[in-house]
């Protein structure tokens, strides 16, 4: 293959990477707590072998190729979707809940859906442990139950006092947060957020921050992409065909 193919190869891998992405934005439109994600690019330059660079044109001097850099978070808060529950919660600002999964590994969601465990810690919908401001895991006793709330700095309380605050952890660079495939997000670097910056609405979760006619929209720019590629990979296709036909009736 020729420049132009590779050249052409490389964009419509990059369109490949949009539409998963996409796609992936649109099947989360109604996650909780989940935030909208899109893929950055970045220019590879391939310098060409052969003649001097200096000798070429400045726009002819290297190959120019679609280069998968990352894929980046739109850190937006959702609207805030009330559902009864008063241990349901929703980080107001910015900050993760912090959970334990069950091979003890620490990840993060903003999905706020809580519940008791029949062993009596407070879990996620997923069934991961969440945890206090220290790390460790929050148990809930028998008779608490019945007055459980969620205060505005994320305290834990009932009738007779205070059990725990739930721990909202912040990174300074979210783009250390990588999904896990689960709903949850790994990342490290992070750090405890502060008693007097937690700001937690409870009796509702976080809905997905998600917008269907953008990512529609998206969908069909990528489709255009993708027909004006195969137009020119046509067009391409049908010089080399005539030039092969012309260099055959030399001689």
């Amino acid at each position: 293959m020729d420049n132009s193919t590779y050249v052409l190869l490389s964009h419509e891998q990059a369109l490949r990477r949009r539409l998963d992405v996409a796609a992936n934005n649109m099947a989360n439109s109604e996650t909780a707590g989940f935030r909208r994600e899109r893929p950055v690019f970045r220019e590879y330059i391939e310098q060409m072998e052969g003649r001097p660079p200096a000798e070429l044109p400045a726009q002819a001097r290297g190959i120019a190729f679609v280069q998968d850099y990352r894929a980046m978070q739109d850190a937006r808060a959702g609207a805030f979707q009330a559902t009864g529950n008063p241990l349901d919660i929703m980080i107001d600002g910015p900050g993760w809940l912090s959970v334990q999964d069950a091979n003890g590994e620490t990840a993060y969601t903003r999905a706020g859906f809580l519940k008791v465990s029949d062993a009596g810690e407070l879990v996620t919908s997923g069934g991961q442990k969440v945890l206090d401001e220290g790390g460790t895991a929050i148990t809930v006793p028998p008779d608490a139950l019945a007055s459980l709330a969620i205060g505005p700095d994320g305290t834990l309380s009932y009738k007779d006092g205070t059990l725990a605050r739930i721990g909202v952890t912040v990174f300074d660079d979210e783009t250390a947060l990588a999904p896990r495939g689960d709903g949850l997000m790994t990342g490290s670097g992070g750090r405890a957020l502060a008693l007097t910056d937690t700001h937690i609405k409870s009796g509702g979760v976080e809905s997905s921050n998600v917008q269907p006619i953008a990512e529609t929209t998206e969908l069909i720019d990528i489709l255009r992409s993708y027909q004006s590629s195969m137009a020119i990979s046509n067009a391409i296709n049908e010089l080399r065909k005539d030039a092969i036909s012309r260099l055959g009736r030399i001689g």
